[in-house]
């Protein structure tokens, strides 16, 4: 375990906000946040940061920072068919794709490219092309705060839905995720629905297989998203709205190329695209701005205050509502 005070998180957080936090600590072993619970270290404000790539910090962080380094993929069961693996909070997201690209192991394929840490990826139930986290999730494990006492949800229990999980909800900090398990197939299997990924698999001319899914989902991402390394962003800023589908059909006569999906509730819209016919794509103010090749993505170019940032995505809610009375909802944490 390693503590510092005063510590400055522009290195992580991927909007590169120039905030600090009172105190941050590496948790080196999931067991340390034990300790911290026995020190009586977590009966003051504290928010669990992985990669810092779904987090917009609105100021300095008046509490602790908990950032799990510990990594490691193991696997526990093993067939013909499938693959159990037990997967560290601190693994690298795409650390996991790669091993799953290495071992031939279906299933997560088309989120490659997803910034952040495996213990992130069930509290927003993490999605991309078609596919969502939960659908290779197994369980959840962890401890629950400020107590440290053990948990295992199974799914089932994890409350999963549209960019949603009962991490995000009822336990939202109150429980440290250490591991995921996920099961894998080892058989192929691909999920194709989204026309993007389609249209590059064949621009690309290639077959559909583990690698060329990977290859084709990083250079569809690449095409529309910004390079975090560049580009101070969290990539989606906002969920796409489900709406009743009168309202859907209604909108058609505003925006006849609506684009619009069957949803579990309703119709599910397009945020990029309600935002692009508001007229905001490719606007900047200063070094705040929507990304020019994705609406939904709200930028930092290099020195953008969070006050400059949260002015802009609020203006870009209450624009859109003025305009096809939508009400917008970050899927970013704003803290």
């Amino acid at each position: 375990m390693k503590v510092f005070q005063d510590f400055p998180l522009q290195d992580h957080n991927t909007f590169k906000m120039k905030v600090s936090c009172r105190k941050f600590i590496e948790l080196e072993r999931p067991e340390e946040i034990v300790t911290l619970a026995e020190q009586q270290d977590l009966a003051q404000p504290y928010y669990i940061l992985g990669g810092g790539s779904n987090v917009l910090f609105t100021h300095d962080y008046e509490g602790t920072i908990l950032h799990p380094v510990f990594q490691g993929i193991e696997t526990m069961e093993e067939d013909a068919q499938s693959v159990t693996l037990r997967v560290a909070a601190g693994t690298e997201w795409e650390d996991l794709i790669d091993h799953c690209l290495e071992h031939q192991y279906y299933g997560l394929e088309n989120l490659t490219g997803i910034p952040g840490l495996v213990g992130s990826a069930p509290v927003q139930n993490i999605g991309a092309y078609g596919v969502e986290v939960k659908d290779c999730i197994l369980a959840v494990e962890g401890y629950l705060l400020p107590t440290a006492e053990p948990f295992r949800y199974e799914a089932a229990a994890c409350q999963f839905g549209y960019r949603s999980s009962i991490f995000k909800k009822e336990l939202s900090g109150k429980c440290f995720i250490s591991h995921v398990w996920f099961r894998l197939s080892k058989e192929p299997h691909y999920t194709l629905t989204y026309k993007a990924l389609t249209e590059e698999l064949a621009h690309q001319q290639l077959e559909p297989s583990l690698e060329n899914i990977v290859r084709c989902v990083r250079a569809v991402r690449d095409s529309k998203l910004p390079n975090i390394d560049e580009i101070g962003c969290a990539g989606s800023f906002f969920q796409n709205p489900v709406v009743p589908e009168a309202q859907a059909t209604a909108l058609k006569s505003q925006i006849p190329d609506l684009v619009s999906y069957p949803a579990v509730n309703g119709v599910k819209l397009a945020a990029g695209q309600l935002i692009d016919k508001a007229g905001w794509k490719g606007y900047r103010k200063d070094d705040a701005g929507i990304y020019p090749k994705q609406a939904l993505v709200v930028v930092n170019y290099g020195n953008a205050t969070p006050e400059e940032i949260h002015q802009l995505y609020e203006t870009v809610i209450s624009d859109v509502y003025n305009k096809f009375q939508i009400t917008l909802q970050p899927e970013v944490n704003i803290l």
